[in-house]
């Protein structure tokens, strides 16, 4: 995560904004207000779907269960099925 002032950002903009997208990079846009946090569509994507996933406890606990399956090695590998088109 990388912090820069308001001044910085909007000298360099389109640098920055590269930075997030093609690195994966967060920045904080430092202000003498309230900070702004610039991130890629993806990692909002991914942060939405974390926080709809995880509101309900059941599937907390359900993730959290296969973690524990796959950390004592009790996995399993299967052979894809081609799914037929009619």
């Amino acid at each position: 995560m990388l912090a820069v002032n308001y001044s910085q950002f909007r000298d360099k903009m389109k640098m920055h904004m590269d930075h997030v997208t093609e690195d994966y990079e967060t920045i904080i846009i430092t202000r003498k207000t309230k900070n702004v946090v610039l991130l890629s569509e993806d990692a909002y994507n991914n942060l939405l779907e974390n926080a709809y996933i995880l509101r309900e406890k059941a599937n907390y606990d359900w993730l959290m269960e296969s973690k524990r399956q796959l950390e004592a090695g009790k996995t399993k590998v299967h052979d894809l099925i081609e799914a037929d088109d009619e």
